[in-house]
């Protein structure tokens, strides 16, 4: 068994113990077949914390992301989050976060990372209501970005293998542009409204959220839904480098059934699904005569930030 198998084990008996908060560590111990000596002991050693503190530590969070992302009552929280008064567990957040639950409602985080509290395992809580592992490798930069130029490369070695079984005429014919992939009967206003709702989308499913509201695509609309959009997924992608979390999981709550992706795989499906829809709303702009943002290259902006 390798260290992450032994330790998922041990998880897997301290998330059921979340949704039974009043569970003793006993309990909980002998849910595992074990002594409670030798569970204290596994955890601590797996974890670098001792049990209980683990599970407060979780409980926690859970709270924080429920307090951000429900309608419950700080004191139906409370009470979720094994403590039998408000008091209580106000007492124990603002130990834990530095202010009391009600700031955090009001003030509600970029992702749902920023709830996780400082530990030394990197095990947190994730929503809805599970528990992320700390990721196996460090996922750089410079990896993502390596691993976006694999893919290409890759993809282009599929085509070419796959335009091997055409014959001239297929290979002859012009194209029409086709992007059943990605949209269907795309026009400008669909295409912005699509790259906006992108941004709103993955900052909702990283907060644990559902699919956002897109009702309003009038120019105006859109801008006002972009202006806060892309103003947290920038500052989203700037902390996630910085952190070096790109190998860093979660699950999108969005879909149906949840799905689980890494946060630099997300920043890539972003960045190349976006590039296919930029370069098609810049096409559509140049056949209503604005032409001024050329072929919407990445690589003048890039050269210019490098010099």
């Amino acid at each position: 068994m390798t260290t992450t198998d032994g330790l998922t084990s041990i998880l897997h008996w301290v998330q059921a113990g979340l949704d039974d908060p009043t569970a003793s560590p006993v309990d909980l111990a002998a849910r595992a077949h074990l002594s409670r000596f030798h569970f204290d002991r596994l955890v601590a050693a797996a974890t670098g914390e001792p049990p209980g503190a683990l599970r407060r530590r979780l409980l926690l969070e859970r709270a924080a992301y429920r307090l951000t992302s429900t309608d419950l009552t700080v004191l139906d929280v409370a009470v979720e989050a094994g403590y039998g008064s408000h008091e209580a567990f106000t007492r124990a957040f603002l130990r834990a976060y530095g202010v009391p639950p009600t700031d955090v409602r009001r003030r509600r985080p970029l992702t749902f990372h920023e709830l996780e509290l400082p530990c030394p395992s990197g095990v947190h809580f994730q929503p809805p209501g599970g528990l992320r592992l700390p990721a196996s490798r460090e996922e750089t930069a410079m990896n993502v970005l390596q691993h976006l130029v694999d893919h290409h490369v890759d993809t282009l070695t599929a085509i070419i293998d796959r335009a091997a079984t055409l014959d001239d005429e297929a290979l002859d014919r012009p194209v029409t542009v086709s992007v059943e992939t990605i949209d269907e009967g795309p026009t400008l206003r669909l295409l912005i409204n699509a790259m906006v709702t992108q941004e709103e989308h993955w900052l909702s499913a990283l907060r644990g959220g559902d699919w956002p509201d897109e009702s309003d695509r009038s120019v105006a609309g859109l801008a006002a839904r972009h202006a806060v959009a892309g103003r947290d997924w920038r500052a989203f992608v700037a902390r996630t480098l910085a952190a070096g979390t790109l190998a860093d999981t979660f699950v999108d709550t969005t879909c149906s059934p949840p799905a689980t992706h890494t946060l630099g795989g997300t920043i890539g499906h972003v960045i190349t699904f976006a590039a296919v829809r930029r370069t098609m709303a810049i096409g559509a702009l140049r056949t209503a005569g604005i032409t001024d943002l050329g072929a919407g290259d990445p690589r003048p902006f890039l050269d210019a930030r490098a010099g």
